[in-house]
């Protein structure tokens, strides 16, 4: 972002916004992460607006804003991510604070091609799980890259995973997703083997108020950063090279799974996803694959 646009905000500003903060994390409950993310999405449109009243904000504003933005080469996502942001903000602002209208209202970001991501082949996966060494950082990452391959985790719900999630004796795992949605997994055997391996140096390591699962050298929890070098770290070391991280395991194995098993619903479930559309993306189903499902599992769908 230029620097214009990292300027302090005006009082004012920054008192709605820290309202609107405050309202993210103790009525909808989104998690910390979350609440930043929005933080700083609603900062960009009020540094933007400078010392235009958001009550006089209009349409053209808005749109000005995002091609502003748009210039910058911010993605279409982004810039999708921003509007959804800023228009939840007026919402909040129309409830709390008396605006009477949503600037943002009928506003669609700039339409951005489909890319899917990298997909590991099975081989390749099976190679990146072939981590040697029992040394405790070699058994702690080997349990990281199979419970990611195995159950495919988000990487914020790997590492905010605690001990009491697991449920190896059921061969699951509880997980807290986005919306703080809380889902059961599966956990492979590879996996759950690997983790029980863990299990013993990470009680010697980790300090006594720690709950999460994997922990570092420090005995805390292990930070998204660590775990994508972590894994980048093996990636190269197997000689794989693709540019391996998180998404691209969580990815791999929604794939893998979907291919074996074609039940797209249950990879939906596993994978936490709202809406099946999302699911059907990262799954890189087609039509014909999608037409196929449906004239074999809806009773109306049959041509006669």
């Amino acid at each position: 972002m230029p620097t214009e646009v990292k300027k302090p905000l005006n009082p004012e500003a920054q008192r709605r916004l820290d309202a609107y903060l405050t309202h993210l994390a103790g009525e909808r409950r989104l998690s910390p992460h979350t609440v930043d993310n929005y933080g700083r999405d609603v900062g960009y449109l009020l540094r933007l607006a400078g010392d235009t009243p958001l009550g006089d904000l209009r349409s053209h504003h808005i749109r000005r804003f995002v091609a502003q933005l748009h210039s910058q080469d911010r993605h279409s996502k982004s810039l999708a991510r921003y509007l959804s942001a800023w228009r939840g903000f007026f919402d909040f602002l129309a409830r709390d604070f008396g605006l009477s209208q949503n600037p943002c209202a009928g506003i669609r970001p700039p339409k951005a091609p489909k890319t899917l991501p990298h997909v590991l082949s099975p081989d390749e996966a099976g190679r990146l799980m072939d981590i040697g060494g029992d040394d405790e950082l070699a058994l702690r990452d080997k349990a990281i890259l199979e419970l990611f391959y195995s159950s495919g985790l988000r990487l914020s719900e790997l590492v905010r995973l605690p001990l009491s999630g697991l449920d190896l004796a059921e061969g699951g795992v509880r997980v807290t997703g986005k919306g703080n949605k809380t889902r059961i997994v599966p956990v492979g055997r590879f996996a759950a083997d690997a983790i029980r391996a863990w299990l013993p140096l990470r009680q010697q390591m980790a300090k006594p108020e720690e709950e999460a699962l994997f922990v570092g050298r420090g005995g805390t929890r292990l930070t998204p950063r660590a775990v994508q070098q972590r894994l980048k770290h093996w990636a190269l070391k197997l000689g794989l090279a693709a540019n391996v991280h998180p998404h691209v395991l969580r990815h791999s194995f929604a794939t893998h799974v979907l291919q074996s098993s074609g039940d797209l619903r249950a990879v939906q479930e596993m994978l936490g996803h709202a809406s099946i559309s999302t699911t059907q993306v990262y799954t890189h189903l087609d039509f014909q694959h999608l037409a196929k499902v449906y004239d074999a599992a809806h009773p109306r769908a049959k041509k006669r």
